[in-house]
């Protein structure tokens, strides 16, 4: 042990040694932040003592450890000539195992994907940066977790969450979702999810979809905002994964029954049972479902009530991009003035209200100011500007008119706001609201349309997609 220490300390002493002799090869950097007892300037030689690190470790000067990587069940075996004293600062496990080690050779067992990365992960430890691609993140971020070095466990969270919409052969946030869930990391799985949910239409298409878990599949079918064409769409899907992956019956069961066959229209329930081979197989499981449906379309919402509880998920739209729900747009240069557009949906996704439509006027004020910060006017008579300099983005939805059929039902507004992500527009946020997005209060707080690289604008232009969603739980207020 007082052998390693002094090794250790010899190390360390040759390492400022080597540092000392590149000073002259080093970099004058002036620090505007002014310390005590100094002139404001500092010298740094970092970078050239990282170059010095990452040479120990290539050329093994000095070592003192032997990392032996072996894999289960393959013959081929890594040995990286290492540093205890590294080892020990960047990882307390490394610490812990050079403590109780026995001999020079430490042998550390990993699996494949791990071992195949195990280069970089020490590299890491050594200089602090690492290139990696996609293939390579989980097994990275495992090693991080492994050996506690929470810098690049943290990193590589980062660069997982910000490379969800990359391209890869067979899809990889699936898979990141899947590891995440078994890791533990909140974070990554929770990015991975909302990615899934709100470019669900785009997963759909890819080749991802029939790879994807039984677990994941029930958490996606279960969610209300799931950004998607219809739910004939995700029925489509579902039968297409059904039939690839063959399931047992319950998973089968449970996962028809997510499915909300009350939005869709009666021509499409038709099709379902006539067309559909896993409808055939499993009508049984759903039918109270697909009657209950057909009873919708056939009545009223305030009908409907009288006699079914309508509080339940088949009676909830989800974020449907299709033109009976809403509407894109296309703001250009959003940052200039306000704008405005106007658009209709049907009254309701019952078949009762197909013939009735709503005309919806939107409004959208770049630089808005909430009441209780504008400039107070005290002349008699000075009107107050509806528009201040330096208040943030908003948008105002009501409807152009009133009516009795708006009766029992509540309009949920919901904005998609997209990003160019890798050169791909994916739905980066979803706001809901009923009247204004001030009810968020965080609308658009990371865009800055002012800058024009902006992830948000593409071609200068913010897209949104606004979809109006029906609700019909006050109807049981009502009903009691």
């Amino acid at each position: 042990m007082v052998a390693d220490l002094i090794h250790a300390g010899m190390l360390l002493l040759t390492m400022w040694m080597q540092m000392e002799a590149a000073a002259a090869a080093g970099t004058l950097k002036v620090d505007l932040t002014e310390e005590e007892g100094s002139d404001g300037n500092t010298i740094s030689h970092s970078q050239t003592l990282v170059q010095r690190l990452e040479a120990l470790l290539v050329q093994g000067n000095g070592s003192d450890v032997s990392l032996r990587v072996e894999t289960p069940n393959a013959d081929e075996v890594k040995v990286i000539q290492a540093h205890s004293l590294v080892l020990s600062l960047q990882s307390q496990v490394f610490e812990e195992m050079l403590l109780s080690r026995n001999s020079s050779t430490m042998v550390l067992r990993e699996s494949s994907d791990c071992a195949a990365v195990f280069d970089k992960f020490i590299r890491y430890l050594y200089c602090g940066d690492i290139s990696l691609r996609l293939d390579q993140a989980t097994p990275l971020h495992k090693l991080a977790s492994k050996y506690q070095v929470q810098s690049l466990q943290q990193g590589v969270t980062q660069y997982m969450t910000q490379n969800l919409a990359r391209d890869s052969p067979s899809g990889h946030v699936a898979g990141w979702y899947e590891y995440a869930l078994q890791a533990g990391d909140v974070v990554l799985r929770d990015s991975c999810l909302q990615y899934l949910a709100w470019n669900l239409s785009m997963v759909l298409q890819s080749g991802e979809w029939v790879t994807i878990s039984n677990q994941l599949l029930m958490t996606l079918l279960q969610r209300s905002d799931l950004v998607l064409q219809s739910e004939m769409e995700l029925f489509a899907a579902l039968e297409a994964w059904i039939i690839q992956n063959e399931p047992d019956g319950l998973t089968v069961e449970n996962a028809l029954r997510a499915v909300r066959y009350a939005m869709m229209p009666p021509r499409e329930l038709f099709h379902l049972q006539t067309q559909s081979t896993v409808l055939a197989r499993y009508q049984e499981s759903v039918r109270d479902l697909l009657y209950m449906s057909y009873q919708f379309h056939s009545a009223s919402p305030l009908q409907m009530a009288k006699y079914f509880d309508m509080n339940c998920s088949l009676f909830v739209p989800r974020n449907y991009l299709s033109t009976v729900w809403g509407s894109p747009w296309i703001i250009n240069n959003p940052t200039r003035d306000d704008r405005s557009t106007s658009f209709q949906t049907q009254l309701g996704p019952s078949s009762h209200d197909a013939s009735k439509r709503v005309t919806w006027n939107a409004l959208f004020s770049p630089r808005w100011l909430p009441l209780s910060m504008r400039p107070m006017y005290t002349e008699t008579g000075a009107m107050q500007p509806t528009r201040v300099e330096g208040g943030r983005p908003r948008i105002i939805i009501t409807p152009a008119t009133s009516s009795a059929d708006f009766a029992g039902v509540n309009f949920q507004k919901t904005v998609l706001v997209m990003a160019q992500h890798h050169g791909k527009l994916i739905v980066k946020h979803v706001y809901n609201f009923h009247q204004s997005t001030e009810e968020n209060g965080d609308f658009l707080a990371e865009a800055n349309l002012y800058r024009r690289t902006s992830d948000y604008l593409i071609d200068s232009s913010l897209f949104l997609h606004v979809v109006v969603k029906p609700l019909y739980q006050t109807l049981i207020t009502n009903k009691n």
